[in-house]
């Protein structure tokens, strides 16, 4: 079994920078492909970014390329989406999840085995 906890989400103006953080306990983490997906009110749960296992291969969403960056970090068994140029469209619980069949990370959300509770990102105008 392998637990995910989210951090680093909060409030922000427009412009400005976040970075989440997403801890990968219960097994090895370069066992997962991992990615970063988020839900906002009344809409359904989209793909921001996802990476590798070995972190050298990424993908991230038309709507966040330019502006995010994933990355991870396996001895310390953990992933990061580094986000600027917040917009309040980017309004949305974020939530970090693992494949564990997937070498490289994939971009739909019915392929991952194992989510996070999420952190809330606000971004005002």
């Amino acid at each position: 079994q392998v637990q995910l906890v989210e951090s680093g989400g909060g409030l922000v103006q427009a412009g400005g920078s976040l970075s989440l953080s997403c801890a990968v306990s219960g097994r090895t983490s370069s066992n997962y492909a991992l990615g970063w997906f988020r839900q906002a009110p009344g809409k359904e749960r989209e793909f921001v970014a996802a990476i590798s296992r070995g972190g050298g291969s990424f993908e991230h969403a038309n709507s966040v390329k330019g502006r995010f960056t994933i990355s991870r970090d396996n001895a310390k068994s953990t992933v990061y989406l580094q986000m600027n140029s917040l917009k309040p469209e980017d309004t949305a619980v974020y939530y970090c999840a693992a494949d564990a069949h997937a070498i490289y990370g994939s971009t739909e959300l019915v392929d991952y085995d194992y989510w996070g509770q999420g952190t809330q990102v606000t971004v005002s105008s």
